[in-house]
């Protein structure tokens, strides 16, 4: 399901650039094993394990797109997302929440914190793939 062969295409400019993600995940072999994904498909990760290291790294590098978990050591995803859209250095930056909380208002919450997309783990690669490719192709 690669839909995006060269992720530098993926925003539709015409001068093609890198387009890099920020993976929080506090759960070093979830993390790696979505980093190494991305990063096969082309694009540049930058990883995080908790919401403090997410807005340090997403005001540094400002990412194309954060995926962010929201049950994160120290500051929590859903605060750390609330941060992040509160800021007008990154308040643009489109969230897709991935966790596992699927049954306690996990997506509903996740949507009114202020992500843009909710995918419940476990989370085949392929699927995060392609939502990251949707909300590249409406970040147009």
């Amino acid at each position: 399901m690669r839909s995006v062969s060269d992720p530098a295409m993926a925003t539709g400019n015409a001068h093609p650039q890198r387009i890099t993600i920020l993976l929080v995940d506090d759960f070093d072999d979830s993390r790696q094993m979505y980093a190494e994904f991305l990063t096969s498909c082309g694009f540049d990760v930058l990883e995080a394990a908790d919401g403090v290291g997410a807005i340090a790294k997403a005001l540094e590098h400002r990412p194309s797109v954060v995926v962010m978990d929201l049950s994160l050591p120290i500051l929590d995803g859903r605060e750390a997302t609330r941060r992040l859209k509160g800021d007008p250095r990154t308040g643009h930056i489109p969230i897709i929440a991935l966790s596992g909380h699927t049954l306690t208002s996990g997506p509903h919450s996740a949507l009114e914190t202020g992500c843009d997309r909710f995918l419940a783990k476990p989370c085949l690669p392929d699927d995060l793939l392609a939502t990251v490719n949707e909300i590249l192709a409406h970040a147009t």
